[in-house]
């Protein structure tokens, strides 16, 4: 009896630290960067330009975290952000359309190629891994053919356009963007049927087709969703650089990847979620932020990012582990 009244405090802490961990290294993140960096590392400059860059990482790991919820990986959302944001720049600079008809152009395309992963992954049972990574590929060849592989400037874009990621009362509006998507896809995730069920045929799909869920339609929505995000964060990306480089895109894709597995072993540990994938980017990004600000190179974000990554992945695992021995015992 005593050793159960003294285990249940430390069984209560391994929890709480498992369950909100990432909050803990966010805080420690934040106190020791401002303790080191008093001047620089929590002044509005530095903070502002952190969210207005990291709102594009956080829309492409919510377009990642999509298909990972059914247990599809989606590796083409790189190059699909890059040729979104190529495409909205040359639709107003080459041909001249009012940025909301090529807005909706591009969010459009996003949400055909989406269906095109889906299609390949769902209902012609290629491996999602290969069928994204080839329509990637393709997109990617698709920016430098429409670029001519050159940069198209931005000159003349309309402040109306390169106002959508400006500010407002000091608070860079893609942040409130970014909020708005996280607030839509938490309700959507936790607390409507269609999430579940996401989260069901990402456990067991063999187990979900058993219990009269189509599996092809909710991945291929899971996809759809996924390439609808990843329109809309070119679009922003393109306000923000104002200019149109084929090559940007695949570097978006392993901090996306980075911050969705990092958020799995948070607040809903062992399976990809909003609240965690969100501070996992901060994490990513204000712990980068310092390190920089304490003079490391410019390759060390490299360095970190792919570590980052294959401890998350380390960590998902095992949080994975853990939640099937639970669940086994809790059945038992």
């Amino acid at each position: 009896m005593a050793q159960a009244t003294h285990s249940r405090p430390l069984k209560v802490l391994s929890e709480f630290v498992s369950n909100y961990g990432l909050l803990i290294v966010f805080v420690l993140v934040i106190v020791v960067f401002s303790a080191l960096r008093p001047n620089t590392f929590l002044s509005s400059g530095n903070i502002g330009n952190l969210l207005t860059s990291q709102s594009i990482t956080a829309l492409l790991a919510f377009a990642v975290m999509l298909p990972l919820a059914t247990g599809r990986f989606d590796m083409s959302v790189g190059y699909h952000i890059g040729l979104a944001h190529v495409l909205m720049i040359g639709l107003q600079v080459n041909a001249s359309l009012p940025w909301p008809v090529a807005a909706g152009i591009v969010l459009a395309t996003g949400v055909v190629i989406g269906l095109v992963n889906g299609i390949l992954v769902a209902r012609f049972k290629i491996d999602a891994f290969i069928a994204t990574m080839g329509v990637g590929s393709l997109l990617y060849g698709v920016s430098n053919w429409y670029t001519d592989g050159q940069q198209i400037p931005g000159f003349s874009l309309p402040d109306s356009f390169t106002g959508l990621t400006g500010s407002f009362h000091g608070i860079p509006i893609t942040a409130l963007y970014v909020t708005a998507v996280a607030v839509l896809l938490w309700v959507l995730l936790e607390r409507m049927p269609v999430g579940r069920s996401l989260y069901v045929i990402g456990s067991n799909a063999r187990a979900a087709e058993l219990s009269g869920l189509s599996v092809p339609n909710y991945v291929m929505g899971a996809f759809v969703g996924s390439g609808f995000l990843c329109a809309l964060a070119g679009v922003l990306l393109a306000s923000i650089l104002r200019a149109a480089t084929p090559s940007v895109g695949p570097e978006y894709l392993l901090p996306a990847f980075a911050s969705v597995l990092l958020g799995a072993t948070s607040i809903r540990p062992g399976r990809v979620n909003v609240v965690g994938t969100v501070l996992a980017v901060l994490v990513l990004a204000f712990s980068f932020s310092g390190v920089q600000q304490l003079g490391a190179a410019f390759y060390v974000e490299y360095f970190f990012n792919g570590g980052i990554l294959i401890l998350a992945v380390s960590l998902s695992v095992y949080a994975a582990i853990r939640r099937r021995k639970a669940a086994v015992a809790a059945a038992s």
